[in-house]
Protein backbone atom coordinates (compact mmCIF):
# COMPACT_ATOMS: atom_id res chain seq x y z
CA UNK A 1 0.00 0.00 0.00
CA UNK A 2 1.76 3.01 -1.14
CA UNK A 3 -1.31 5.48 0.31
CA UNK A 4 0.17 7.72 2.85
CA UNK A 5 -1.55 8.83 6.37
CA UNK A 6 -1.03 11.97 8.16
CA UNK A 7 -2.06 12.03 11.49
CA UNK A 8 -2.71 15.91 12.65
CA UNK A 9 -2.29 15.87 16.44
CA UNK A 10 -3.18 13.17 18.86
CA UNK A 11 -6.50 13.63 19.32
CA UNK A 12 -9.13 11.41 17.67
CA UNK A 13 -6.62 9.31 16.45
CA UNK A 14 -9.02 6.60 15.18
CA UNK A 15 -11.12 9.45 13.76
CA UNK A 16 -8.48 10.76 11.70
CA UNK A 17 -7.15 7.31 10.44
CA UNK A 18 -10.55 6.67 9.48
CA UNK A 19 -11.20 9.69 7.69
CA UNK A 20 -8.23 9.16 5.81
CA UNK A 21 -8.44 5.74 4.69
CA UNK A 22 -12.24 6.16 3.88
CA UNK A 23 -10.93 9.55 1.68
CA UNK A 24 -8.27 7.22 -0.19
CA UNK A 25 -10.76 4.46 -1.08
CA UNK A 26 -13.50 6.86 -2.49
CA UNK A 27 -10.70 8.94 -4.42
CA UNK A 28 -9.29 5.84 -5.99
CA UNK A 29 -5.73 5.99 -4.38
CA UNK A 30 -6.29 2.79 -2.53
CA UNK A 31 -8.19 0.44 -5.66
CA UNK A 32 -11.03 -2.03 -5.07
CA UNK A 33 -8.76 -5.64 -3.99
CA UNK A 34 -5.95 -4.11 -2.64
CA UNK A 35 -4.79 -5.48 1.05
CA UNK A 36 -4.88 -2.87 3.72
CA UNK A 37 -1.78 -3.21 6.40
CA UNK A 38 -2.24 -5.54 9.21
CA UNK A 39 -3.70 -3.77 12.05
CA UNK A 40 -0.39 -4.12 13.95
CA UNK A 41 2.16 -3.24 11.34
CA UNK A 42 0.10 0.12 10.65
CA UNK A 43 0.29 0.91 14.08
CA UNK A 44 4.32 1.19 14.44
CA UNK A 45 4.08 2.87 11.57
CA UNK A 46 1.92 5.69 12.86
CA UNK A 47 3.29 5.18 16.29
CA UNK A 48 -0.48 4.65 17.65
CA UNK A 49 -1.95 1.88 19.31
CA UNK A 50 -3.19 -0.78 17.51
CA UNK A 51 -6.47 -0.40 18.90
CA UNK A 52 -6.66 3.17 17.12
CA UNK A 53 -6.39 1.22 13.81
CA UNK A 54 -8.50 -1.44 14.71
CA UNK A 55 -11.59 0.55 15.47
CA UNK A 56 -10.65 2.85 12.11
CA UNK A 57 -10.95 -0.92 10.54
CA UNK A 58 -14.17 -1.45 12.27
CA UNK A 59 -15.77 1.53 11.28
CA UNK A 60 -14.51 1.20 7.20
CA UNK A 61 -15.85 -2.66 7.35
CA UNK A 62 -19.60 -0.88 8.86
CA UNK A 63 -19.80 1.21 5.95
CA UNK A 64 -19.04 -1.97 3.54
CA UNK A 65 -15.66 0.00 2.25
CA UNK A 66 -13.26 -2.94 3.50
CA UNK A 67 -13.83 -6.79 4.31
CA UNK A 68 -11.68 -9.02 6.20
CA UNK A 69 -10.91 -12.36 5.24
CA UNK A 70 -9.61 -15.26 7.08
CA UNK A 71 -6.03 -15.59 7.34
CA UNK A 72 -5.66 -13.06 4.63
CA UNK A 73 -6.35 -9.57 6.25
CA UNK A 74 -8.30 -7.04 4.91
CA UNK A 75 -9.04 -5.92 2.11
CA UNK A 76 -10.82 -3.07 -0.18
CA UNK A 77 -14.29 -3.21 -0.84
CA UNK A 78 -15.34 0.59 -2.05
CA UNK A 79 -15.77 1.56 -5.36
CA UNK A 80 -13.35 4.07 -6.61
CA UNK A 81 -15.26 5.41 -9.80
CA UNK A 82 -18.45 6.71 -7.37
CA UNK A 83 -18.83 10.21 -8.10
CA UNK A 84 -17.50 12.44 -4.81
CA UNK A 85 -16.72 15.89 -3.94
CA UNK A 86 -18.28 19.28 -5.07
CA UNK A 87 -18.77 17.95 -8.58
CA UNK A 88 -20.78 14.70 -7.54
CA UNK A 89 -23.09 16.75 -5.53
CA UNK A 90 -23.99 19.09 -7.77
CA UNK A 91 -25.22 16.49 -10.19
CA UNK A 92 -27.42 15.20 -7.80
CA UNK A 93 -31.26 16.25 -7.68
CA UNK A 94 -31.49 19.20 -5.50
CA UNK A 95 -34.34 18.77 -2.37
CA UNK A 96 -36.18 21.05 -1.52
CA UNK A 97 -37.53 21.92 2.48
CA UNK A 98 -40.77 23.65 3.09
CA UNK A 99 -40.80 27.48 2.41
CA UNK A 100 -40.88 28.41 6.08
CA UNK A 101 -37.41 26.36 6.50
CA UNK A 102 -35.68 28.02 3.29
CA UNK A 103 -36.81 31.10 4.41
CA UNK A 104 -35.16 31.36 7.53
CA UNK A 105 -31.61 32.29 7.87
CA UNK A 106 -28.36 30.65 8.53
CA UNK A 107 -27.48 29.41 11.68
CA UNK A 108 -25.24 31.79 13.38
CA UNK A 109 -21.45 30.24 13.36
CA UNK A 110 -20.59 30.74 17.09
CA UNK A 111 -17.97 32.92 18.16
CA UNK A 112 -15.04 32.45 20.35
CA UNK A 113 -16.09 33.16 23.86
CA UNK A 114 -15.81 37.03 25.11
CA UNK A 115 -13.65 37.60 27.60
CA UNK A 116 -16.95 40.02 29.65
CA UNK A 117 -19.59 37.76 28.31
CA UNK A 118 -22.85 38.92 29.53
CA UNK A 119 -24.50 36.57 27.19
CA UNK A 120 -28.20 36.10 28.21
CA UNK A 121 -29.90 32.80 28.96
CA UNK A 122 -26.51 30.89 30.32
CA UNK A 123 -26.37 29.93 34.49
CA UNK A 124 -23.85 29.66 36.20
CA UNK A 125 -22.56 26.07 35.62
CA UNK A 126 -19.09 25.98 37.61
CA UNK A 127 -21.62 26.03 40.66
CA UNK A 128 -23.48 22.84 39.97
CA UNK A 129 -23.27 20.29 42.14
CA UNK A 130 -21.66 17.78 39.68
CA UNK A 131 -20.13 15.20 42.24
CA UNK A 132 -23.70 15.04 43.63
CA UNK A 133 -25.31 14.64 40.52
CA UNK A 134 -22.69 11.80 39.22
CA UNK A 135 -23.51 9.79 42.17
CA UNK A 136 -27.35 9.86 41.56
CA UNK A 137 -27.11 8.64 37.91
CA UNK A 138 -24.31 6.46 38.78
CA UNK A 139 -26.57 4.93 40.78
CA UNK A 140 -29.67 4.78 38.21
CA UNK A 141 -27.24 3.01 35.88
CA UNK A 142 -26.57 0.25 37.90
CA UNK A 143 -27.99 -2.66 36.01
CA UNK A 144 -30.50 -3.66 38.56
CA UNK A 145 -31.93 -0.69 37.98
CA UNK A 146 -32.21 -0.58 34.38
CA UNK A 147 -35.35 -1.44 32.34
CA UNK A 148 -34.96 -3.08 28.79
CA UNK A 149 -38.01 -1.27 27.79
CA UNK A 150 -39.85 1.82 27.13
CA UNK A 151 -41.89 3.60 29.92
CA UNK A 152 -44.47 6.24 29.67
CA UNK A 153 -44.62 8.92 26.71
CA UNK A 154 -45.58 11.47 30.04
CA UNK A 155 -41.90 10.92 31.66
CA UNK A 156 -40.58 8.68 34.84
CA UNK A 157 -43.29 8.81 37.07
CA UNK A 158 -41.38 9.50 40.08
CA UNK A 159 -40.31 12.46 37.98
CA UNK A 160 -43.39 13.39 37.23
CA UNK A 161 -44.64 13.15 41.23
CA UNK A 162 -41.57 15.48 42.40
CA UNK A 163 -42.16 17.99 39.41
CA UNK A 164 -45.70 18.43 40.77
CA UNK A 165 -44.29 18.62 44.38
CA UNK A 166 -41.96 21.19 43.51
CA UNK A 167 -43.94 23.66 41.36
CA UNK A 168 -46.83 23.32 44.09
CA UNK A 169 -44.77 24.80 47.02
CA UNK A 170 -42.46 27.15 45.44
CA UNK A 171 -44.89 28.46 42.52
CA UNK A 172 -48.27 27.48 43.69
CA UNK A 173 -49.41 25.31 40.94
CA UNK A 174 -51.88 22.93 41.68
CA UNK A 175 -51.15 19.54 40.13
CA UNK A 176 -50.36 15.65 40.61
CA UNK A 177 -48.50 13.30 38.48
CA UNK A 178 -51.52 12.77 36.29
CA UNK A 179 -51.05 16.50 34.96
CA UNK A 180 -47.28 16.16 34.46
CA UNK A 181 -45.51 15.60 31.01
CA UNK A 182 -41.31 15.56 31.11
CA UNK A 183 -40.44 16.88 27.93
CA UNK A 184 -36.80 17.96 26.75
CA UNK A 185 -36.20 21.27 27.62
CA UNK A 186 -39.07 23.71 27.26
CA UNK A 187 -39.01 24.37 23.78
CA UNK A 188 -39.79 20.49 23.23
CA UNK A 189 -43.29 21.31 25.81
CA UNK A 190 -44.34 24.28 23.40
CA UNK A 191 -43.82 21.89 20.18
CA UNK A 192 -45.75 19.43 21.82
CA UNK A 193 -48.50 22.35 22.99
CA UNK A 194 -48.56 23.17 18.83
CA UNK A 195 -48.81 20.11 17.45
CA UNK A 196 -51.67 19.12 18.98
CA UNK A 197 -53.69 22.33 19.55
CA UNK A 198 -52.54 24.95 16.20
CA UNK A 199 -53.87 24.07 12.84
CA UNK A 200 -51.95 25.88 9.79
CA UNK A 201 -53.87 29.19 9.39
CA UNK A 202 -54.28 29.68 12.95
CA UNK A 203 -53.75 33.04 14.77
CA UNK A 204 -51.09 32.70 17.44
CA UNK A 205 -50.77 35.84 20.03
CA UNK A 206 -47.34 36.49 21.46
CA UNK A 207 -45.30 39.29 23.49
CA UNK A 208 -43.90 42.19 21.68
CA UNK A 209 -41.06 41.93 22.16
CA UNK A 210 -41.04 37.99 22.72
CA UNK A 211 -38.77 34.96 22.61
CA UNK A 212 -37.97 34.00 19.20
CA UNK A 213 -37.64 30.04 19.35
CA UNK A 214 -41.03 29.94 20.79
CA UNK A 215 -42.20 32.10 17.44
CA UNK A 216 -40.53 30.19 15.16
CA UNK A 217 -41.94 26.95 16.86
CA UNK A 218 -45.51 28.14 16.17
CA UNK A 219 -44.65 29.33 12.75
CA UNK A 220 -43.15 26.08 11.49
CA UNK A 221 -46.15 24.64 12.75
CA UNK A 222 -48.58 26.40 9.99
CA UNK A 223 -49.47 29.36 12.32
CA UNK A 224 -50.01 32.89 12.02
CA UNK A 225 -47.54 34.53 14.35
CA UNK A 226 -48.83 38.39 15.73
CA UNK A 227 -46.62 40.60 18.10
CA UNK A 228 -48.74 41.87 21.08
CA UNK A 229 -47.13 45.21 22.32
CA UNK A 230 -46.19 45.04 26.28
CA UNK A 231 -45.89 48.01 28.70
CA UNK A 232 -44.92 48.60 32.16
CA UNK A 233 -47.78 46.09 33.23
CA UNK A 234 -46.59 43.09 30.42
CA UNK A 235 -49.01 41.76 27.76
CA UNK A 236 -51.45 44.58 26.28
CA UNK A 237 -54.61 42.33 26.69
CA UNK A 238 -56.56 45.01 25.24
CA UNK A 239 -54.67 44.33 22.12
CA UNK A 240 -54.78 40.83 21.50
CA UNK A 241 -56.46 39.52 18.08
CA UNK A 242 -59.96 38.61 18.55
CA UNK A 243 -58.86 35.80 16.31
CA UNK A 244 -56.18 34.11 18.35
CA UNK A 245 -56.30 30.39 19.44
CA UNK A 246 -53.55 30.78 21.55
CA UNK A 247 -51.45 33.08 23.66
CA UNK A 248 -47.88 32.55 24.73
CA UNK A 249 -47.15 34.67 27.89
CA UNK A 250 -44.22 35.04 30.45
CA UNK A 251 -46.05 36.74 32.89
CA UNK A 252 -43.44 35.99 36.13
CA UNK A 253 -40.39 38.37 34.25
CA UNK A 254 -41.34 39.05 30.63
CA UNK A 255 -38.84 38.45 28.37
CA UNK A 256 -37.03 40.03 27.42
CA UNK A 257 -37.72 42.96 29.08
CA UNK A 258 -37.93 41.40 32.94
CA UNK A 259 -41.35 43.14 34.33
CA UNK A 260 -44.02 41.04 35.79
CA UNK A 261 -47.22 41.32 34.37
CA UNK A 262 -49.80 42.85 37.06
CA UNK A 263 -52.86 41.21 38.96
CA UNK A 264 -54.78 43.06 36.94
CA UNK A 265 -53.51 42.13 33.71
CA UNK A 266 -53.13 38.56 34.62
CA UNK A 267 -57.25 38.47 35.34
CA UNK A 268 -58.08 40.02 31.97
CA UNK A 269 -55.86 37.85 30.20
CA UNK A 270 -57.80 34.75 31.88
CA UNK A 271 -61.14 36.08 31.63
CA UNK A 272 -60.41 37.25 28.10
CA UNK A 273 -59.07 33.82 27.33
CA UNK A 274 -62.45 32.25 28.58
CA UNK A 275 -64.49 34.66 26.30
CA UNK A 276 -62.89 33.57 23.48
CA UNK A 277 -62.28 29.85 23.86
CA UNK A 278 -58.74 30.35 23.85
CA UNK A 279 -55.58 28.54 25.29
CA UNK A 280 -52.90 29.85 27.07
CA UNK A 281 -49.31 29.04 27.66
CA UNK A 282 -47.93 30.27 30.50
CA UNK A 283 -43.49 30.23 30.21
CA UNK A 284 -42.65 30.28 33.81
CA UNK A 285 -38.85 29.62 32.72
CA UNK A 286 -36.56 31.42 35.52
CA UNK A 287 -38.96 32.50 38.32
CA UNK A 288 -37.15 30.66 40.96
CA UNK A 289 -34.92 33.56 41.16
CA UNK A 290 -37.10 36.33 42.42
CA UNK A 291 -35.00 38.30 44.38
CA UNK A 292 -37.89 41.37 46.01
CA UNK A 293 -41.17 40.68 47.27
CA UNK A 294 -43.99 38.14 47.35
CA UNK A 295 -43.82 36.37 44.60
CA UNK A 296 -46.89 36.86 42.40
CA UNK A 297 -49.01 33.74 41.69
CA UNK A 298 -49.35 32.17 38.44
CA UNK A 299 -51.73 32.26 35.44
CA UNK A 300 -52.10 28.48 36.36
CA UNK A 301 -52.75 29.02 40.19
CA UNK A 302 -55.01 31.57 38.91
CA UNK A 303 -56.94 30.22 36.04
CA UNK A 304 -60.30 28.14 37.03
CA UNK A 305 -61.63 27.19 33.56
CA UNK A 306 -58.18 24.85 33.07
CA UNK A 307 -57.25 26.81 29.84
CA UNK A 308 -53.34 27.65 31.25
CA UNK A 309 -50.87 25.56 30.26
CA UNK A 310 -47.57 25.61 32.75
CA UNK A 311 -44.38 25.51 30.98
CA UNK A 312 -41.23 24.76 32.82
CA UNK A 313 -37.48 24.30 32.38
CA UNK A 314 -34.36 23.05 34.75
CA UNK A 315 -31.52 24.60 32.20
CA UNK A 316 -31.72 27.66 34.03
CA UNK A 317 -31.54 26.39 37.80
CA UNK A 318 -29.51 23.25 36.94
CA UNK A 319 -27.59 23.22 33.77
CA UNK A 320 -28.77 23.48 29.74
CA UNK A 321 -27.08 20.50 28.25
CA UNK A 322 -29.41 18.20 30.63
CA UNK A 323 -32.24 19.08 28.27
CA UNK A 324 -34.73 18.36 31.25
CA UNK A 325 -38.39 20.49 30.53
CA UNK A 326 -41.80 19.78 31.73
CA UNK A 327 -45.56 20.34 31.31
CA UNK A 328 -48.67 21.04 33.24
CA UNK A 329 -51.90 20.58 31.00
CA UNK A 330 -55.44 19.48 32.10
CA UNK A 331 -56.57 16.05 31.77
CA UNK A 332 -58.96 16.95 28.70
CA UNK A 333 -55.36 17.21 26.26
CA UNK A 334 -53.20 14.84 28.16
CA UNK A 335 -53.83 11.83 25.81
CA UNK A 336 -53.11 13.73 22.50
CA UNK A 337 -50.33 15.06 24.38
CA UNK A 338 -49.06 11.89 25.10
CA UNK A 339 -49.53 10.67 21.43
CA UNK A 340 -47.60 13.59 20.20
CA UNK A 341 -44.78 13.08 22.56
CA UNK A 342 -44.42 8.92 21.40
CA UNK A 343 -44.61 10.26 17.63
CA UNK A 344 -41.50 12.93 18.07
CA UNK A 345 -39.10 10.28 20.24
CA UNK A 346 -41.16 9.01 22.79
CA UNK A 347 -39.43 9.53 26.19
CA UNK A 348 -36.40 11.80 27.65
CA UNK A 349 -33.94 9.70 29.10
CA UNK A 350 -34.76 7.53 31.69
CA UNK A 351 -32.10 7.59 33.73
CA UNK A 352 -31.82 11.06 33.68
CA UNK A 353 -34.95 10.93 34.54
CA UNK A 354 -34.87 9.46 37.83
CA UNK A 355 -31.76 11.30 39.08
CA UNK A 356 -33.23 14.24 38.40
CA UNK A 357 -36.55 12.82 40.84
CA UNK A 358 -33.67 11.94 44.02
CA UNK A 359 -31.86 14.76 43.22
CA UNK A 360 -35.11 17.22 44.18
CA UNK A 361 -36.41 15.02 46.56
CA UNK A 362 -33.34 14.45 48.69
CA UNK A 363 -33.31 18.60 48.52
CA UNK A 364 -30.44 18.96 46.32
CA UNK A 365 -32.22 21.52 43.59
CA UNK A 366 -33.85 23.51 46.57
CA UNK A 367 -30.93 23.98 48.25
CA UNK A 368 -29.19 24.95 44.91
CA UNK A 369 -31.46 27.53 44.32
CA UNK A 370 -31.21 28.89 47.30
CA UNK A 371 -27.85 29.15 46.83
CA UNK A 372 -28.13 30.72 43.35
CA UNK A 373 -30.65 32.99 44.08
CA UNK A 374 -28.38 34.71 46.24
CA UNK A 375 -25.59 35.05 44.13
CA UNK A 376 -27.76 36.20 41.24
CA UNK A 377 -29.16 38.68 43.16
CA UNK A 378 -25.95 40.17 43.86
CA UNK A 379 -24.67 40.20 40.10
CA UNK A 380 -28.22 42.05 39.62
CA UNK A 381 -26.98 44.76 41.78
CA UNK A 382 -24.00 44.80 40.26
CA UNK A 383 -25.11 44.97 36.94
CA UNK A 384 -28.06 47.66 37.15
CA UNK A 385 -25.73 49.79 39.33
CA UNK A 386 -22.69 49.50 36.80
CA UNK A 387 -25.10 50.55 34.12
CA UNK A 388 -26.58 53.53 35.63
CA UNK A 389 -22.75 54.58 36.34
CA UNK A 390 -21.11 53.80 32.64
CA UNK A 391 -24.04 54.43 30.71
CA UNK A 392 -26.86 56.29 32.64
CA UNK A 393 -26.87 58.92 30.39
CA UNK A 394 -27.79 57.31 27.50
CA UNK A 395 -29.67 53.83 28.93
CA UNK A 396 -32.23 53.48 30.84
CA UNK A 397 -32.12 50.16 32.89
CA UNK A 398 -35.62 48.22 32.80
CA UNK A 399 -37.14 47.33 36.49
CA UNK A 400 -37.04 44.23 36.90
CA UNK A 401 -36.61 41.92 40.38
CA UNK A 402 -35.99 38.27 38.94
CA UNK A 403 -34.05 35.97 36.65
CA UNK A 404 -30.74 35.57 34.87
CA UNK A 405 -30.86 38.98 33.14
CA UNK A 406 -31.76 42.60 32.63
CA UNK A 407 -32.56 44.46 29.71
CA UNK A 408 -31.68 48.66 29.08
CA UNK A 409 -33.55 50.83 25.81
CA UNK A 410 -31.38 53.59 24.59
CA UNK A 411 -32.59 57.32 25.63
CA UNK A 412 -31.69 58.39 21.92
CA UNK A 413 -29.51 57.53 19.08
CA UNK A 414 -32.04 54.67 18.17
CA UNK A 415 -30.91 50.98 16.08
CA UNK A 416 -27.54 52.48 14.66
CA UNK A 417 -25.82 53.58 18.12
CA UNK A 418 -27.38 49.69 19.08
CA UNK A 419 -25.71 48.29 16.43
CA UNK A 420 -22.05 50.26 16.47
CA UNK A 421 -22.34 50.03 20.32
CA UNK A 422 -22.25 46.09 20.30
CA UNK A 423 -19.83 46.02 17.68
CA UNK A 424 -17.51 47.96 19.48
CA UNK A 425 -18.45 46.23 22.89
CA UNK A 426 -17.24 42.64 20.68
CA UNK A 427 -13.74 44.57 19.81
CA UNK A 428 -13.67 45.10 23.52
CA UNK A 429 -13.96 41.85 24.77
CA UNK A 430 -17.57 41.99 25.90
CA UNK A 431 -20.00 39.86 24.56
CA UNK A 432 -24.05 41.21 24.76
CA UNK A 433 -26.90 40.95 22.94
CA UNK A 434 -29.67 43.65 21.06
CA UNK A 435 -32.41 44.31 22.48
CA UNK A 436 -34.32 44.89 18.85
CA UNK A 437 -33.39 41.16 17.52
CA UNK A 438 -36.37 40.03 19.87
CA UNK A 439 -38.77 42.36 17.98
CA UNK A 440 -40.66 40.46 15.45
CA UNK A 441 -42.62 43.62 13.97
CA UNK A 442 -40.88 46.83 12.85
CA UNK A 443 -40.88 49.23 15.53
CA UNK A 444 -38.17 47.96 17.19
CA UNK A 445 -36.73 49.55 20.05
CA UNK A 446 -33.15 50.22 20.57
CA UNK A 447 -31.68 48.46 23.25
CA UNK A 448 -29.42 46.19 24.79
CA UNK A 449 -29.93 42.69 26.86
CA UNK A 450 -27.51 41.47 29.69
CA UNK A 451 -27.30 38.04 30.86
CA UNK A 452 -24.73 37.85 34.65
CA UNK A 453 -25.78 34.19 35.06
CA UNK A 454 -22.20 33.15 32.73
CA UNK A 455 -20.06 35.72 33.65
CA UNK A 456 -18.23 35.36 36.67
CA UNK A 457 -18.93 38.72 39.18
CA UNK A 458 -15.61 39.88 39.63
CA UNK A 459 -15.55 40.70 36.37
CA UNK A 460 -18.87 42.52 35.70
CA UNK A 461 -17.34 46.01 36.69
CA UNK A 462 -14.65 45.74 34.29
CA UNK A 463 -16.86 44.35 31.77
CA UNK A 464 -19.81 47.33 32.08
CA UNK A 465 -16.97 49.85 31.78
CA UNK A 466 -15.68 48.76 29.31
CA UNK A 467 -19.20 49.06 27.69
CA UNK A 468 -19.33 52.40 28.69
CA UNK A 469 -16.23 53.51 26.67
CA UNK A 470 -17.69 51.37 23.50
CA UNK A 471 -20.99 53.39 24.22
CA UNK A 472 -19.53 56.48 24.24
CA UNK A 473 -17.36 55.90 21.46
CA UNK A 474 -20.27 54.66 19.08
CA UNK A 475 -21.85 57.83 20.19
CA UNK A 476 -19.52 59.84 18.57
CA UNK A 477 -19.71 57.55 14.94
CA UNK A 478 -23.66 58.13 15.24
CA UNK A 479 -24.14 61.29 16.03
CA UNK A 480 -25.43 63.42 13.35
Amino acid sequence: MDFHVELQGRRDLAGQLYRGLRAAILDGRLRRGERLPPTRELALRLDVARNTVSVAYEWLAAEGLIAGRTRAGSFVQGEASRPRGRAGREAQVPLRARAFWRALPDLPVPLAPAAYDFGVGSPDVSSFPFESWRRLVARQLRAATVSGGYVDAAGHRGLREAVARHVGLARGVRADAEDVLITNGAQQALDLVGRVLIEPGDCVAMEEPGYPPARQVFQSLGARVVPVPVDAEGLDVAALPDAARLVYVTPSHQFPLGMPMSPARRVALLEWAKRRDAVVIEDDYDSEFRFGGRPLETLHGLDRSGRVLYVGSFSKVMVPMLRMGFLVAPPSLQRELRWARRVMDWHSPVPEQAALARFIDSGLLARHIRKMRREYEARHVRVAEGLSRHCGDWLQVVPSVAGLHLSATFRRGGLALERETVARARAAGVGLITLSRYFAGPRARAGLVLGYGGIQAARVPEGLRRLGASLLQAVGLTRD
